[in-house]
């Protein structure tokens, strides 16, 4: 019997005619991700959905524009997430970003009763994720099984958002997403501020890589430790249990 470790193939490589014709395409595809790339992450469609998901950390400014939307839809309830910041937060108190949000929403005047917490611990690289788990976790907890969700957070981080929660809910459930942006903090290209350029460079690698690497963190064997609450107004009120949603 013979033996080979080798053998013969042919491969097929372009003329300098087809690298011509091959080389403005791949540098159309850079140069349109440098003008276009923000805008295509900063994706808002939103569905007809009875639940809206609000990510806490995008600060004070956005649950006004989280209680705008509430208003302006058909929203039963509304979940904040988020965990303990770091460093702390944009309250005095050392509160988890969801306790945050919820307090603001509350003080804005969305009915406590329809505000859910859902605070997931610390918040470190994996909020996204952590936040869509620990929304999953609080409606199971709560019994409530929407068939639509939006998801409202911050600017590029939007389609990220958009890919986890769906991924960590199911194909059961239809998600929709909105991108809010401070006032003014989007005039000019990203180019321009640093912090716009920081942002675009982050989330570009983020999303690039939950969309192609396909990580397997959403299977849904997957738990996080999970504060679910019905709202408390007060500053120094602490969560129930979670529960049947109750009013006061």
């Amino acid at each position: 019997m013979k033996v080979r470790l080798f053998r013969q193939r042919t491969v097929w490589c372009p003329t300098w005619l087809g690298w011509l014709c091959l080389l403005p395409l791949l540098g159309a595809l850079p140069v349109w991700w440098l003008w276009s790339g923000e805008a295509f992450l900063s994706l808002t469609a939103p569905q007809a959905a009875e639940l809206l998901v609000v990510e806490g950390w995008i600060g004070r400014a956005g649950m006004t524009a989280a209680k705008a939307e509430f208003e302006s839809g058909c929203y039963r309830w509304v979940i904040v997430t988020g965990g303990h910041p770091g460093e702390g937060g944009w309250m005095e108190e050392r509160r988890s970003f969801a306790e945050m949000a919820a307090q603001e929403l509350v003080r804005l005047g969305i009915p406590c009763e329809r505000v859910i917490i859902a605070s997931n611990g610390e918040a470190d690289a994996r909020r996204t994720y952590r936040s869509a788990v620990a929304a999953r976790e609080v409606l199971a907890a709560l019994k409530i099984e929407p068939r639509t969700v939006n998801v409202l957070t911050q600017g590029t981080h939007s389609r990220r958002s958009r890919l986890v929660f769906s991924k960590v809910l199911g194909p059961h459930v239809q998600v929709g997403v909105i991108s809010w942006n401070p006032p003014r903090s989007m005039e000019g290209r990203w180019w321009q501020s640093s912090e716009r350029a920081k942002e675009f460079v982050t989330e570009t690698a983020g999303y690039w890589f939950e969309a192609l690497a396909g990580s397997g963190r959403w299977m849904r064997r997957t738990s996080v430790g999970v504060v679910a609450a019905v709202s408390d107004p007060t500053p120094a009120g602490t969560a129930t249990s979670a529960g049947t949603p109750h009013s006061r």
